[in-house]
């Protein structure tokens, strides 16, 4: 297949995937996005079945799940993409390292390299030993690319590994967490996006819910967002409200507490902070888009938050291009940013740090290349974030599986 074919072929499936999940968002109407919203939910029923089903097996010990002897909290939320769970997970391991503690954080990743069900298969009919979970900082050097890693544990190897956090990727968290305990003696180990992960047993689950939506249109996965039914709020033992703007929204107060009424409710913004020239020293205050034309690019879940910033700070937004999220980006993207961004005027090219670690390194435009620093801040709180990480995982355990 000639690589005209190949490009002909990638385009057309994003088309596909993008209008799919502009239905799941709401974003589509007419005939198309009516027949497959419907053909979704049914799916979605499926799916509700075997997610309760699944929970139902763990709680009556039918599966087990295995502790690991040290503290894990676990971080999650019960939909997919836009919560802000990153910076919240960054800013954690940052302060109980700060505190004292040895911090790693379990991942997943992305597309990445961690063990694959058909090299799992392999080695059981070959009897072959199991590898190591990729360590993708020992909390010395970050040892793992994007490409390799995933875009989000990368960013946290990368933020984290001047606080000596320890971030490891693989698909078995169970074993990556006793890969963690007895190479690097951790005694804190934070599951990033962990909440449906159940054969590892957390004492504490932070559950985080976006304030601005919280569950989408209210079905499960594929024809909503939601991973789990919205009742299963009560396994929280704190629920994040991020995104916030002033005080939490009562009626979605209330609907958490009809499901948990006793999880502490903590509402925190996503401040952006600073604009940071990628791979570069510069760095600006975000007062530096006021009157600029900008070109926004962006791979994540809910880019119209990310856009919505850049205008919020005046910028003028000359020209947008939006991938679906965990976009892998290659050279053909990257030129059409730049010929939108030319064509546009743009004085400043802006993207996500998620987005900024799989950007190539020989994307070097003419146009000052800058992404968005965002940070946690705790809203109506005068400790501060400090104190309620110090409250939550160094205090009481309380369990929430």
């Amino acid at each position: 297949m000639s690589a005209k074919h190949r490009g002909f072929l990638s385009s057309l499936g994003e088309s596909i995937a993008g209008f799919a999940v502009d239905v799941v968002y709401e974003r589509r109407k007419g005939v198309g996005a009516t027949v497959l919203g419907g053909v979704l939910r049914v799916l979605s029923w499926i799916f509700e079945v075997l997610v309760r089903l699944r929970l139902w097996l763990y709680r009556n010990r039918l599966f087990r799940d295995t502790p690991l002897g040290c503290k894990v909290v676990v971080v999650g939320n019960l939909t997919v993409g836009g919560t802000g769970k990153t910076p919240i997970v960054l800013k954690m391991a940052h302060v109980l390292a700060s505190r004292g503690r040895r911090v790693a954080i379990l991942s997943r990743g992305y597309k990445g390299a961690s063990d694959s069900m058909v090299k799992r298969f392999w080695r059981w009919l070959t009897q072959g030993s199991r590898p190591d979970p990729l360590v993708v900082s020992d909390g010395k050097s970050v040892l793992a690319g994007p490409d390799e890693a995933g875009d989000e544990p990368y960013m946290l190897a990368t933020n984290l590994c001047k606080d000596g956090v320890v971030v490891i990727v693989d698909r078995d968290r169970v074993e990556g967490g006793r890969f963690a305990l007895r190479r690097f003696g951790v005694d804190t180990i934070l599951l990033d996006d962990g909440l449906q992960y159940l054969p590892l047993r957390g004492q504490i689950n932070l559950l985080l819910v976006d304030s601005r939506d919280p569950f989408g249109n209210g079905a499960l996965l594929p024809r909503g967002i939601l991973r789990e039914p919205v009742a299963n709020l009560s396994r929280a033992s704190y629920v994040f409200l991020t995104k916030s703007v002033g005080q939490p929204d009562p009626t979605l107060v209330s609907l958490i507490r009809r499901h948990n009424p006793k999880a502490e409710i903590i509402a925190c913004a996503h401040s952006a902070k600073e604009l940071v020239e990628v791979e570069g020293t510069t760095r600006l205050p975000m007062t530096a888009l006021q009157g600029k034309r900008v070109a926004a690019f962006s791979g994540i879940a809910t880019p119209e938050r990310f856009e919505e910033i850049l205008l919020a700070h005046g910028a003028i937004l000359a020209s947008k291009r939006r991938f679906l999220d965990h976009h892998a980006f290659n050279d053909e993207d990257l030129d059409e940013v730049l010929d939108q961004a030319i064509r546009a005027k743009a004085e400043m090219i802006i993207t996500t740090e998620k987005d900024a670690v799989r950007l190539q390194a020989r994307f070097r435009p003419p146009i000052p290349l800058m992404y968005v620093r965002l940070e946690v801040e705790i809203l109506g709180d005068a400790e501060g974030f400090n104190a309620a990480v110090e409250r939550i995982c160094l205090g009481p355990s309380s369990a929430g599986r």
